[in-house]
């Protein structure tokens, strides 16, 4: 495994991030593993050297970082030898204030993961979605009183407009507040709308970045594979929100076609196309099967040459900014 700071700051991470999301309520979501089921993974990336691990409270309705809490703190001797983060937005309850980026939320919410996760402290704490009813200004005052109380070591955003993020950073710097040392966008080989302005900011003003979906919702994992449907692909309405099958079918082709000559799985070529992106700190992959994790490590070593990442990228066609 390698290790690399998360942008500009202090803090060392692995270079593969294992998300969480898959491990929580089966009830909730077809396709969660249980904290039983879920535990040979997470132990699996562990011993491989992944020492960075992202959720959220909404994720299975807060079971998720449950489960994460209870599994780190049997795998992990101390709280110092893994990154934890986790993040703020999207509803928690029926509350008109149950959501949201207000400081009553934040501070609610920051609270209950800290109960739910069994920890004092999250190492990065983040913005799910931009919070078009609340000032900034709120938002950013109330995340800074976060890290103050020693709730949070620092902050991180997720996707949004680069406008958005850089209004939100011009905020917290002008008032001595804290920044956002991470960004979380929607990149991968499908979508690589984030490159036109994102991920050029991120790169200026020293922002590490932590794609979500690295793998599109393991559609290009299935690249050349003769498997129809996954239980989260039969259950995941999000996957044909966001990507389109016919205009898609020719990157998800070159993919198959880069790892039959490389003789390596189609997870690690699409992976390794990200972990080689300029900026890319660390892709956030999800795993319920041991061959996944062994696919994300083992992509961290894979180097693309530039003919490669070059026959991958050449499909590529702009298309509607998808959150």
């Amino acid at each position: 495994m390698e290790y690399q700071r998360l942008g500009n700051s202090g803090l060392k991470v692995s270079r593969v991030c294992l998300g969480m999301m898959s491990y929580g309520d089966p009830d909730r979501q077809e396709w969660a593993l249980s904290r039983d089921a879920a535990e040979p993974l997470v132990r699996r990336a562990a011993d491989a050297g992944v020492t960075f691990f992202d959720t959220a409270d909404v994720y299975s309705a807060g079971e998720s970082e449950v489960v994460t809490g209870d599994l780190l703190r049997a795998i992990f001797p101390r709280r110092e030898d893994y990154v934890l983060a986790t993040k703020v937005y999207f509803p928690m309850g029926r509350g008109r204030n149950d959501r949201g980026l207000s400081r009553k939320h934040i501070h609610d919410a920051i609270d209950a993961s800290l109960r739910r996760l069994g920890t004092d402290y999250v190492d990065l704490y983040q913005i799910h979605r931009w919070d078009d009813e609340t000032p900034i200004e709120e938002t950013m005052q109330a995340l800074h009183d976060v890290v103050r109380a020693g709730k949070a070591r620092y902050l991180g955003a997720s996707s949004m407009w680069a406008w958005q993020f850089a209004k939100a950073q011009h905020v917290a710097e002008v008032n001595g507040w804290t920044k956002f040392v991470a960004m979380q966008p929607h990149y991968n080989l499908l979508y690589r709308e984030e490159e036109r302005e994102m991920l050029p900011l991120c790169a200026d003003q020293g922002v590490g970045v932590i794609p979500w979906s690295p793998l599109a919702r393991g559609v290009l994992a299935r690249a050349g594979s003769s498997a129809a449907t996954t239980a989260r692909t039969g259950s995941d309405e999000r996957i044909d929100a966001l990507y389109e099958p016919d205009g898609d079918k020719l990157i998800v082709d070159r993919v198959a076609q880069v790892a039959a000559a490389r003789s390596l799985p189609a997870a690690q070529v699409a992976l390794a196309w990200v972990l080689n992106r300029p900026g890319v700190t660390a892709p956030i992959v999800g795993a319920t099967k041991e061959r996944h994790v062994d696919d994300a490590v083992a992509a961290v070593s894979v180097s693309l040459s530039e003919e490669e990442m070059a026959f991958l990228e050449a499909p590529y066609r702009p298309r509607e900014v998808r959150f």
